[in-house]
């Protein structure tokens, strides 16, 4: 990789991970691109050059974020002991830890529906969406059926339970609860 790739990369996260500092703490609205660039120490050129406007950089703040949750749901599921129901759970509870993270509260779950619009919401084409993993449980856990709409709903579920975490922490317990138990009612687990 030559040089000038590189520091195109670490301009390009010095500006994300500036943007999810700045977003978790003050908002989408609230943040200006002047504090992003001084934040990640960069022009504001490198900024443009990377992103088209603001809204660019919270999608590619709020992928980061999806993408680590992804990543840690998927990998907490697949070294869970037990069958496709004990995996789907423990793949459930990853997502309720994360909605414990303010970045996830703030950025994911209550200005991502806003910024980028409810929309993204319903389809399955980013690679880094809960949608996904749960897919493709339904699939293993109901091969007869077809896995989207059983998705969709879990998915709510599963977003609704983060969005009681990430304002009651201490419901985190009896929101996982609930999920198991709707889980192993859907699937006789």
């Amino acid at each position: 990789m030559s040089l000038k790739v590189e520091q195109g990369e670490a301009t390009r996260a010095a500006l994300v991970d500036a943007a999810i500092a700045l977003f978790t703490d003050k908002g989408f609205a609230e943040t200006s691109t002047t504090e992003i660039v001084r934040r990640a120490g960069v022009t504001r050129g490198a900024l443009y050059h990377h992103f088209a406007d603001k809204e660019k950089l919270f999608r590619a703040a709020h992928e980061a974020i999806e993408k680590d949750i992804f990543q840690r749901a998927r990998t907490v599921s697949e070294t869970a002991e037990g069958g496709a129901v004990e995996r789907l759970k423990a793949g459930a509870d990853g997502f309720l830890d994360s909605c414990l993270e303010p970045a996830v509260r703030r950025i994911l779950l209550i200005e991502g529906p806003l910024v980028l619009g409810w929309q993204r919401s319903l389809d399955f084409d980013n690679p880094y969406c809960a949608r996904r993993l749960l897919r493709a449980s339904v699939a293993e856990l109901r091969p007869d059926e077809a896995p989207e709409p059983l998705a969709h709903l879990l998915f709510g579920a599963l977003w609704q339970a983060g969005l009681v975490v990430a304002a009651a922490p201490e419901r985190r317990v009896e929101m996982a609860d609930a999920l198991h138990h709707m889980i192993d009612n859907l699937f006789d687990g």
